[in-house]
């Protein structure tokens, strides 16, 4: 199983780094912010491989080219969104599969959030690189794309294996489970999920990663059964204050 590790960075975004324990081949998601990602490159032993983007907004991007030229790795990102990149070494398109040392993981298109959103599944390795597409107890706004295609997204990241561990960009869990509780007031799992969150978060702990199997059960998104009721829960989130 990979090891994998959040880095906080500006307000309540999350770099996420991955290392293959059996090679040392190491992988940082979406940094966008250069500084705190190499001091915890550097403390590992300062080998970074590969940067893994998800998509092109500043939050995530931003200081990858400061990144790159800091520790030699290579960056990886959409083919189809490459005007939109940073420089990429390696274009990407759904359906590939990239390796990170013995961890092969599957490059899965996933707009909604953006046209261009991917998202890296290292299925054996349990790690789901899913940017702004999947949120714990949430998704991501439709600022490009549509419901159809963020249910569709969505659909294919619950076809994933539940042990998966969901590594998304944001720490927004508990914004999530307020709009979640508002919308199943009754729902005592998401009640007691929520006292769990806010007990890791007083002890300065993230939220995240959370599991692709506690996501099934709860995430009011995830489990939408038809384009009609994702669209109307995230209008409904849209707006929730």
């Amino acid at each position: 199983m990979l090891h994998v590790e959040p880095i906080p960075i500006l307000d309540d975004n999350y770099a996420w780094l991955l290392r293959c324990p059996a090679t040392g081949a190491t992988a940082v998601a979406d940094p966008a912010v250069a500084a705190p990602v190499l001091a915890r490159v550097q403390a590992l032993g300062g080998r970074l491989d590969w940067i893994l983007l998800t998509h092109h907004h500043g939050d995530h991007v931003a200081e990858v080219p400061q990144v790159a030229a800091a520790t030699g790795a290579r960056v990886a990102g959409h083919a189809a969104d490459a005007h939109r990149l940073p420089s990429l070494d390696l274009a990407v398109k759904p359906g590939e599969t990239f390796t990170l040392g013995e961890a092969a993981a599957q490059v899965l298109d996933t707009p909604g959030h953006t046209r261009g959103h991917i998202a890296w599944a290292f299925v054996e390795g349990q790690a789901l690189l899913c940017g702004d597409t999947l949120f714990s107890i949430g998704c991501g706004r439709l600022l490009e794309g549509t419901a159809a295609e963020m249910f569709a997204s969505l659909r294919a990241l619950a076809a994933l294996p539940d042990a998966m561990r969901v590594c998304c960009g944001h720490e927004y869990t508990l914004s999530n489970l307020r709009y979640a509780r508002h919308v199943e007031p009754d729902n005592q799992a998401l009640a007691a999920h929520e006292a769990e969150v806010k007990a890791r978060r007083a002890r300065g702990e993230p939220s995240l990663p959370t599991t692709l199997g506690l996501e099934k059960a709860l995430n009011p998104f995830l489990r939408a059964r038809d384009v009609a009721e994702l669209a109307a829960l995230r209008s409904g989130k849209d707006d929730f204050r």
